[in-house]
């Protein structure tokens, strides 16, 4: 009858969170029934439970399983990122005196996004898009879901979860050559449910970034902003796995200063040191995460050094900072100075990595917005007829960038805009 089921439902459940932690259990029911949107939520939290209790060993096995196996797909060799999560169009960021007069609504970013999803042969490049919330669940103009369309072309979707920063900043903090002090990303509050969602609806990988300034002069970044970065990333990586997504961990040392390239190396190791530190604390799965760091390379105002340079410094800090467990390192690009082309400077510092040091104990590759699309966005421009040629312009770049994982890449092979045209990207640094 009802009251021996009751009976029988609280043995099973007490014998589970005996077994297991109670505020994983609870999170876990709670997160399917905002995922499936219940009617009852109170009945489908336990029912999660009772089928938790019934399999309380196989349950955390299982969600590694699943981690480490979209880890593995994302780490295809020959394969990275594209970043197309920018909150705006992304001409906006582009840097270019032609991409930004291209009219910033809904329908233009949905067409221009369409246009990149459905070029053909771009899933042999890339493994995982990174998507903003509105096209995660956004749908072109012919009523077709957004992660559908990266699905069928067999890519694997993603969503940025960060909501960004405060440019008021940690309390006290000095201000850095970004012109605000130093900050980290709002967004842990509603992380949980957000997650739930994102899962839902077909993601299985996220992405969260926080900001350091370089600044020797007033000792920037401070030991405090480090520890609020490593800190805020590894509770997100954390919340990320419990909901069974992919976090992307990107502790971004941006380029902005006058610094040498020694400086950004110091700093990045410092800096991954203890995000792997922060990581291990909140019981992160390093099989089932990926990093995303920035290159070690000098301030743009800075002395500039070449890609051999920027390679050397870049795996000699990621080898003494980076476990063998993480799977993966999908670089950014990071900004560049306006006399350089943005994206023929990520393909080729890439490369340099990949060639000089060929026996890396991770997969060492992009995780690239501006870098992958600024020619395709010039060669759109918003119009139908240059569809095309625009999904040319980013599989060719995109195919440049695989040869680049691989050391391969021959320089000026892969034709781009070019520095000419360039402006300072609007929104700045974030």
């Amino acid at each position: 009858d009802n009251e021996t089921q009751r009976t029988m439902d609280v043995a099973e459940v007490t014998e589970y969170l005996s077994k297991f932690k109670v505020q994983e259990a609870i999170e876990i029911a709670v997160g399917r029934a905002v995922a499936e949107k219940a009617s009852d939520p109170i009945t489908t939290i336990a029912a999660t439970l009772r089928e938790l209790a019934s399999k309380p060993s196989h349950v955390m096995a299982g969600r590694q399983a699943e981690l480490k196996a979209t880890a593995q797909r994302l780490c295809t060799p020959g394969k990275g990122f594209l970043a197309a999560d920018e909150s705006a169009g992304p001409w906006l960021r582009a840097g270019h005196v032609e991409a930004k007069k291209i009219p910033d609504t809904a329908e233009n970013r949905a067409a221009y996004r369409k246009m990149c999803f459905t070029a053909p042969g771009l899933s042999e490049f890339i493994s995982g898009v990174i998507l903003h919330q509105e096209t995660l669940f956004q749908s072109d103009a012919d009523g077709n879901a957004m992660v559908d369309l990266i699905t069928k072309a067999g890519m694997i979707p993603g969503i940025k979860l960060d909501k960004g920063y405060d440019k008021a900043g940690l309390p006290g903090s000095a201000t850095g050559p970004l012109g605000h002090p130093e900050t980290w990303c709002k967004g842990i509050d509603d992380l949980e449910k957000r997650c739930a969602e994102a899962y839902a609806k077909g993601a299985r990988f996220a992405k969260w970034r926080n900001v350091l300034q370089i600044d020797a002069s007033q000792g920037l970044p401070s030991a405090l902003a480090i520890h609020e970065c490593v800190h805020n990333l590894a509770c997100y990586a954390a919340i990320c796995q419990r909901q069974g997504l992919v976090p992307i961990v990107e502790p971004e040392i941006v380029p902005n200063g006058s610094h040498g390239i020694e400086v950004c190396a110091a700093v990045t190791e410092k800096v991954l040191k203890a995000q792997y530190s922060a990581l291990k604390k909140h019981n992160v799965y390093l099989e089932g995460a990926v990093l995303k760091p920035n290159m070690v390379k000098n301030g743009i105002d800075g002395p500039k050094a070449p890609p051999d340079k920027v390679a050397e410094a870049t795996v000699t800090s990621l080898l003494r900072s980076v476990p063998v467990a993480n799977p993966g390192i999908f670089f950014l690009s990071g900004e560049t100075a306006l006399d350089e082309d943005n994206e023929e400077t990520a393909t080729i510092n890439l490369n340099a990595m990949n060639k000089m040091f060929s026996h890396l104990p991770w997969h060492l590759s992009f995780s690239y917005g501006k870098a992958l699309q600024k020619t395709a966005i010039v060669t759109w421009l918003g119009k139908a007829e240059n569809t095309a040629a625009a999904q040319k312009a980013l599989v060719n770049r995109a195919k440049a960038n695989s040869e680049a994982t691989m050391g391969i890449y021959i320089a000026g092979s892969c034709p781009s805009v070019g520095p000419e045209g360039n402006v300072a990207m609007q929104g700045g640094a974030y």
